[in-house]
């Protein structure tokens, strides 16, 4: 049905209140998957995060390893040149010789001696990352079994309810379209601003549905014969009697 400014307050009141049930509904159905999906949400992130950590280590493991081996590379450069500065010594023909071998040698002493300090540096810093990385496999391995949980919760949760909110969805437009915009985002925006998301309320005991403030006598008299507009002077919502649907009014 099309959006006309013939359909009468009556009818409108009665969209109003249809849509409000309806909403109602659909609220109730997205309250009982709760945080879930947040939930959901935030594990899948935790997890790529953990997942993104755990190969940066594996990335610093191999740059260490290759630091070491690196190392011991240098080592053995060095002691094969201590060797061969040595062999020399035995060949010289002056002191002064002898004194610049004797440095040489020595300076590849103090290499090698740097390179080892430098590999007990590497292997300390690898056993202390894989004691962090194995941390974060048993993290990883924990959070990816709480995922799989949260996720079976909230497919079993959508798949009770993912019908019946399609439903309530095609059923909450079918009354939207019969109710004019003006209104339309007037009740919208009251269903944003209150907690519990009711936009339109009956009058109960003498009193507004929504904040349960008193409602005078002639203005529950005004809501009843279903003429005009009539909203809580405070808290705003739309006011509707509880016979809105059975098409009962009271006459002028």
């Amino acid at each position: 049905m099309s959006k006309t400014n013939e359909i009468s307050v009556e009818e409108k009141l009665k969209a109003l209140f249809e849509l409000q049930l309806i909403d109602s509904k659909i609220d109730k159905i997205r309250t009982v998957r709760g945080e879930l999906p947040l939930e959901v949400r935030d594990l899948e992130d935790f997890v790529a995060g953990l997942e993104t950590r755990i190969g940066h280590f594996a990335d610093e493991l191999k740059g260490l390893e290759d630091s070491i081996t690196e190392k011991k590379n240098i080592i053995k450069e060095a002691q094969a040149l201590i060797k061969k500065y040595e062999t020399q010594q035995d060949k010289v023909r002056n002191n002064r010789e002898y004194d610049s071998l004797t440095k040489e040698a020595e300076f590849q002493n103090l290499e090698i001696q740097l390179a080892e300090k430098r590999i007990k540096e590497y292997k300390a810093n690898i056993n202390s990352k894989k004691e962090i990385a194995e941390k974060s496999e048993e993290e990883l391995t924990s959070r990816k079994k709480d995922l799989k949980i949260k996720r079976k919760e909230l497919e079993e949760i959508v798949s009770e309810t993912e019908k019946e909110e399609a439903s309530l969805l095609k059923k909450s437009k079918n009354s939207e379209s019969i109710i004019d915009d003006r209104l339309l985002n007037a009740y919208k925006r009251i269903r944003s601003n209150v907690m519990n998301g009711l936009g339109v309320v009956t009058v109960e005991r003498d009193a507004c549905g929504g904040c349960f403030n008193k409602t005078p006598p002639q203005r529950q008299l005004d809501i009843r014969m279903h003429k005009k507009i009539i909203v809580c002077e405070h808290c705003g919502r739309i006011l509707v009697d509880a016979e809105i649907l059975s098409g009962k009014s009271v006459k002028a």
